[in-house]
């Protein structure tokens, strides 16, 4: 029977404040494991972990969350970042995470390997293309237009970050190495955000899979291919052989990180895809009612993933 995690982001409510109550719902709600999201503080993940009721399999970098003194939580650092300050300090925060996956027996971080451009930039013709979207205009001489110009504007600053993240991911898998975990490269929401489908070439060279692999994100993939910028077989169609990991959500629109089964995300690739794997993260976000999680392991049985 594969295993099936639930993910600490749907910890993000005040019922959840003590770590403890989450483990619970998700033992009572029959999930076989937790995985610690980037969003989750240190002091939850101790009552988690205190509370003894099911295992961590993965941690999701960088955990634990943390406030930085701009303001801003340790997700905004950049693995990619051109400023050496900038990528030290996100490597940094990886490390904790690593601390943490090897202290409460996890084999599995899972990675946001940074993004092209400023630090806290996101590109704007990629704000417009999801407004449009979300008003009903998907197509036409303006939408085709952000596309180009979002598409060729990333191409131009990609490489020197690309370069960077590589070396991030270096330094992350030496640290992971002597305690058996491998890292887990996810696909990301963003279309500036590293890597996109050829990038893993240069991502995960001269890795093995006990090192570094490919981690899908069910709506990240579909996000994208419904902004009509990277077809969502691409992922999987490429990296299917070296994925390790996987976030299982359902996608209403350009909405995602639902309960699978309460959108309209078409499965039959992702089963072929990762039917390899022992183990998925429901990664639910925390409007998503309980009973739609409790079905999630029903429904996915039904596709004959689990």
């Amino acid at each position: 029977m594969k295993t099936l995690a639930l993910s600490t982001m749907f910890a993000q409510q005040p019922r959840f404040a003590d770590g403890a109550a989450f483990a619970r719902f998700a033992a009572e709600a029959g999930f076989d494991a937790i995985e610690i999201s980037h969003s989750t503080p240190a002091e939850k993940i101790a009552a988690i972990r205190d509370a003894m009721l099911l295992p961590i399999t993965a941690v999701h970098q960088p955990a634990p969350y943390e406030k930085l003194p701009n303001g801003r939580g340790n997700g905004s650092l950049n693995l990619a970042g051109l400023e050496e300050d900038e990528r030290a300090a996100a490597v940094a925060a990886a490390f904790r995470s690593i601390r943490l996956a090897a202290e409460v027996g996890a084999h599995r971080v899972v990675v946001h390997l940074g993004h092209v451009g400023s630090p806290g930039e996101q590109f704007e013709e990629e704000l417009a293309l999801r407004r449009a979207f979300d008003s009903g205009e998907r197509s036409g001489p303006r939408i085709e237009a952000l596309r180009a110009a979002l598409i060729q504007r990333r191409a131009s600053l990609a490489e020197p970050h690309l370069a960077a993240a590589r070396r991030s991911l270096g330094e992350l898998v030496a640290a992971a190495r002597p305690h058996g975990i491998a890292i887990g490269i996810e696909n990301r929401y963003h279309y500036h955000e590293i890597p996109h489908p050829a990038e893993y070439e240069v991502v995960l060279d001269g890795f093995d899979l006990s090192e570094a692999g490919y981690w899908h994100d069910v709506g990240h993939a579909e996000v994208l291919h419904r902004l009509g910028l990277i077809d969502r077989l691409e992922w999987l169609g490429r990296w299917a052989s070296r994925c390790i990991g996987a976030h299982l959500h359902d996608v209403n629109g350009i909405g995602d990180h639902r309960a699978p089964g309460d959108g309209d995300v078409s499965w039959e690739y992702i089963v072929r895809g990762i039917g390899h794997l022992e183990s998925f993260t429901l990664e639910i976000n925390q409007h998503q009612p309980d009973e739609r999680v409790r079905c999630a392991r029903q429904f996915l049985s039904s596709l004959g993933l689990v």
